[in-house]
């Protein structure tokens, strides 16, 4: 990693409505599209539920109370980037709103799929992700040269 710079910290919004989970459809260069939890970069002096809550409003338009997202995954991504990425995955279950796309230049789609039949054309960051919550584990990594499979559930 170049001297100065930082792993990034990502947060990801996993909307669950009973066994379905929303989903956005990537436009433009990064994962054009392919599907993607809505999510984004932490702001500097933002908690990781408040920057959660941020990016759902942003993209989706549902307002969530940060006290009602449970943290579900935290990812270590490398190869998603020029530096490494620290994934934090929460889930909502309740929320405000109703879910629409708020970013029709980063979005084409946002649509809800069952949890056991995701779409094949998901964004391997996020579905690692997605895979983590589904299998109950609270940490993974993802994309390291030195990666053993190491898991810790």
């Amino acid at each position: 990693m170049p001297d100065g710079q930082h792993t990034v910290i990502d947060v990801h919004v996993l909307l669950v409505r009973g066994d379905e989970l929303l989903l956005t459809q990537r436009r433009g260069t990064y994962g054009g599209g392919l599907w993607h939890l809505p999510s984004g970069k932490l702001d500097a002096g933002e908690s990781l539920p408040a920057g959660a809550a941020r990016e759902a409003a942003e993209e989706v338009g549902v307002l969530i109370d940060p006290a009602d997202l449970r943290h579900v995954h935290t990812l270590h991504v490398a190869g998603s980037g020029p530096v490494p990425r620290l994934g934090v995955f929460f889930e909502a279950r309740r929320w405000s709103g109703e879910p629409r796309n708020c970013e029709p230049d980063k979005c084409s789609a946002v649509d809800w799929f069952p949890l056991d039949n995701l779409p094949d054309e998901v964004i391997s960051y996020p579905l690692a992700g997605i895979q983590g919550y589904l299998a109950g584990q609270t940490f993974a990594v993802l994309g390291w040269v030195d990666d053993r499979r190491a898991a810790i559930a």
